[in-house]
């Protein structure tokens, strides 16, 4: 039986895969912060189940994902000071109910970030394959039932706060006649990880700025120092990617409020 892993990279302020919808997007407990609750509702029009666990994961230089069950060398897991609850919950359609995310013996922990993820798997309906007296002898029945899951990573931090990010090496690809794609890497230093969104605005030698993308969601877990990112743009027809630059900023929302935590600028020749 396949399970399709969906750790979290969303552009949405909810978490949404296969009829399942969860927000908010990310648990962080620091200070005197014990308990968060996570909402899930499912959008399906089908009755479905989720096992709720908790998984390690690291993050690779490409951004991708893994399972693992040792940390790397820097990195913390929160598994042990998180208790959470139902262990499962059964949603008819259009039903949502509240999951209880609570931390515990935080004074044991020395300062630093401790990370592990929240994981909803998907439990998949058994039906019958059929009457199996009115196959030939030889026959075999094979079902392949796919396994949606998603993962919420739960933060604890501890201490103060330290971290800083750069982003460099920014090229521009050009994947076909009519898309774009802008790589770079972002470099992180501290003992936290960084989470915001990219934007990227054409700005000509003359006149104004207009932008050509903006993905929201993007962290840099620790340990990892280095994440490499590509971003396909849009609203290119009405800008010369040949001449003035592209500049490219990383920051962070806070209600109405927005702060910068790194940018960078691509000439265009």
């Amino acid at each position: 039986m396949p399970v399709l892993f969906f750790p979290l990279i969303s552009s949405l302020t909810v978490i949404a895969q296969g009829n399942l919808m969860i927000t908010p997007r990310r648990v962080v407990f620091e200070g005197a912060d014990k308990t968060q609750e996570l909402n899930l509702a499912n959008t399906g029009s089908d009755t479905a189940r989720y096992l709720i666990s908790l998984i390690e994961i690291r993050m690779k230089e490409d951004g991708t994902f893994e399972k693992i069950d040792v940390p790397d060398s820097g990195q913390h897991f929160a598994s042990s000071f998180v208790r959470f609850f139902p262990k499962s919950v059964v949603l008819a359609p259009g039903e949502a109910q509240a999951v209880k995310v609570q931390v515990v013996k935080t004074g044991e922990l020395n300062p630093g970030e401790y990370r592990s993820h929240i994981y909803f798997r998907a439990v998949p309906t058994e039906t019958p394959l059929g009457n199996d007296a009115e196959k030939p002898a030889s026959a075999i029945s094979v079902r392949l039932t796919p396994v949606f899951g998603i993962s919420i990573p739960v933060i604890i931090r501890v201490g103060e706060p330290q971290t800083e990010v750069s982003i460099s090496n920014l090229y521009l690809e050009n994947i076909s006649d009519t898309v774009k794609a802008v790589h770079m890497v972002f470099n992180r230093n501290g003992n936290i990880s960084t989470y915001g969104n990219v934007r990227i605005d054409y700005i000509p030698d003359q006149g104004k700025k207009t932008q050509v993308c903006e993905v929201k969601g993007i962290a840099v877990y620790t340990p990892t120092a280095k994440r490499m990112l590509r971003v396909n743009l849009v609203n290119t027809g009405s800008v010369d990617l040949h001449k003035g630059k592209l500049h490219v900023s990383y920051y962070t929302e806070s209600g109405n409020k927005s702060s910068v935590m790194a940018e960078a600028d691509l000439l265009l020749l």
